[in-house]
This record gives structure tokens, sequence and C-alpha cells, in this order.
């Protein structure tokens, strides 16, 4: 809300269009390089893999090739939210981002469900992989490398708000989780108890599940409609109180998600003979002014005479 100044009205030091434009190309390439590396990084693991025969570190490679399936599922929804169809999507594609990151999300619960079976069936079987010091040194290199890289990309994609880039960075942040808990466990596997190796492809699985339940229950949120906190409606309120001097009541002022942006509505009462012509004005503009909002993705302003009415819509549940 930032963008509110002290009179109720819209900061007009935001950024230009050629910073948006910009921020828009930093952003893409922060995709194109998480993609570019995800597959690079695959292939190092595969080989990681191949040469150990660790389950904690097929796990974390496992996670590699889905980063991929995923990163291909965000870069789909960030491609498709660029091409604007007024017919067949008249309110805009927006909701297609909290979609993918669901799906992203829901991919990487699948892969932990995967791990945390065949884990287990490891320990009931007491299966174990033995490897020599010169495939040890290959993991612990190669593992490394990728831990580190993944860190510094994660950093990277924090910067942007983008919310599909900070998907990237979350995963990201897990890769750098999953690689460090899957080589410790290898290496202890080989240095101490086999069974160390499922032990920590279990606990990579666990973290994958608790993590992206959580990323899926935070979307979800987003398309069921959840009111703004009260802290904004107040804000959105005073807005519109200071919009003109002729509102003589705000009768509602809701704002609710719907993905990653709100939607608000709005009632305002005007003096009962004021011209159609002038009311219809105030209530276009404070629609324009409250779209003006980056929370905001569409405004809604019904203009009135009187408050004392019935709600104008049902509920339904």
């Amino acid at each position: 809300m930032e963008t509110m100044n002290e009179l109720g009205g819209l900061d007009q030091n935001g950024p230009s269009e050629e910073e948006l434009r910009q921020l828009a190309k930093s952003e893409r390439f922060a995709i194109n390089l998480s993609n570019i590396i995800n597959l690079i990084l695959f292939v190092t693991k595969v080989v990681a893999s191949a040469e150990s025969l660790s389950m904690a570190v097929i796990a974390s490679t496992l996670d590699s090739l889905l980063d991929l399936l995923s990163g291909f599922i965000l870069w789909f929804t960030a491609h498709a939210m660029k091409k604007p169809n007024k017919y067949n999507y008249p309110i805009g594609k927006r909701r297609m981002q909290p979609v993918g990151i669901i799906v992203f999300a829901s991919v990487m619960g699948t892969l932990g469900f995967q791990v945390l079976i065949e884990s287990g069936r490891q320990l009931i079987t007491k299966e174990h992989a033995n490897f020599q010091r010169k495939q040890e040194l290959w993991m612990v290199g190669s593992m490394s490398s990728v831990a580190v890289v993944k860190f510094f990309l994660m950093l990277y994609c924090r910067t942007f708000k983008n919310e599909i880039v900070r998907a990237y960075a979350q995963d990201h942040f897990f890769d750098v989780i999953t690689n460090s808990v899957g080589l410790v466990a290898a290496l202890l596997a080989v240095r101490y108890k086999w069974w160390m190796d499922p032990v920590g492809a279990i606990l990579i699985a666990l973290y994958t599940i608790t993590t992206w339940a959580r990323t899926v229950l935070e979307n979800v949120g987003t398309l069921i409609g959840r009111s703004a906190p009260a802290e904004y409606l107040t804000k959105l309120t005073y807005l519109i109180w200071n919009h003109h001097e002729e509102i003589r009541h705000i009768d509602t002022v809701r704002a609710y998600t719907f993905g990653t942006h709100y939607f608000v509505e709005v009632d305002i009462v005007l003096p009962g003979d004021m011209p159609l012509s002038q009311a219809h004005d105030i209530g276009e503009s404070l629609q324009e002014k409250l779209e003006q909002l980056p929370e905001v993705e569409r405004a809604f302003v019904h203009v009135d005479f009187e408050f004392t009415h019935r709600p104008e819509h049902k509920a339904e549940i």
C-alpha cells in the first residue's frame, strides 16, 4: 500500500514502463537460467547416482528430474499468461500462476512418496550399495558442486517478487537441503552403518512432502476467495472516502483473492438528486484508481443513493 499517499490518492512515483520491461526481462532470464542449470546439474547427478548407487543420492537425482518437468510447467504457465484472449479469458489468465505452482508442488510431493516407499523397502530387505574410493570422490565432488551452484541460484531468484521466480528460488533452496542430506547420508553409510543411506532418503522424502504440501495449501487459499487483511481493507476505505467530496456513505468494501491479486467490490452512496452522468464519472474514476493499485486485479464499484436496503448479492455455499 505504499502507492497510497496521505490524501488518499496514488503515488505517481512508481516504476516507469521502461523499468517494468527491464524487470520482466530479468525475470525471464532468471527462469531460463534456472532451467538450463537444472538440466546440467541433472546430468551431473545421474553420473553420481550411477557411480554410487546410493539411495539418498538417487532420491536427490529424481528430484532434479522433476525439477526439469516442473520447470517446464512453470515456463508454460508464464508463457500462457503473456498471451491474453479477451474472448476465451475475459478477465485474464493470472490464475494460471497459482495453478501452475500447485501442479509443480503436486509433482514434488509425488516424488516424496516414491522415495519413501523405496527406502522403506531397502530397510526391510537390508539392501545396500558398496562403492570404491574413486566413486566416493566423484560423488562428493559432484554433489558438493551442485549444492553450491544451487545456493547462489537461490539467492539470485529470491531478489524477485514474481511468484513463479520465487517458486524457483524455493526449489533451489530445497535442492541445497536434499543434496547436502543425500551426500552426508551416503558418506555415513559407507563409513559407518549401511542403513543411514535409506534413512537419509526417507528424511529427504518427508521434507519434500511437508514443504510442497504447505505450498499447495498456500496457493489453494489464493484461489478460493480469501479475504484481504483488515489493515488493507482499512486503507482501501480511506482511499475511497477521500476520492470525492460527494461520497456520502461507504456501504461495502470487500477485497478477496482470486489468484495472486485481489478483486475489490465497493458500494458507495451519492446524493439521490445527483445527475446520472456525474454519478457515473465518480464511480468510474474510483474504479480506475483502485485498479491502479499493484495488489488489485479488478475493481467493481456500485453506486447507490441510500444504504438501508438488503444486500444485493446472496452468498452461496
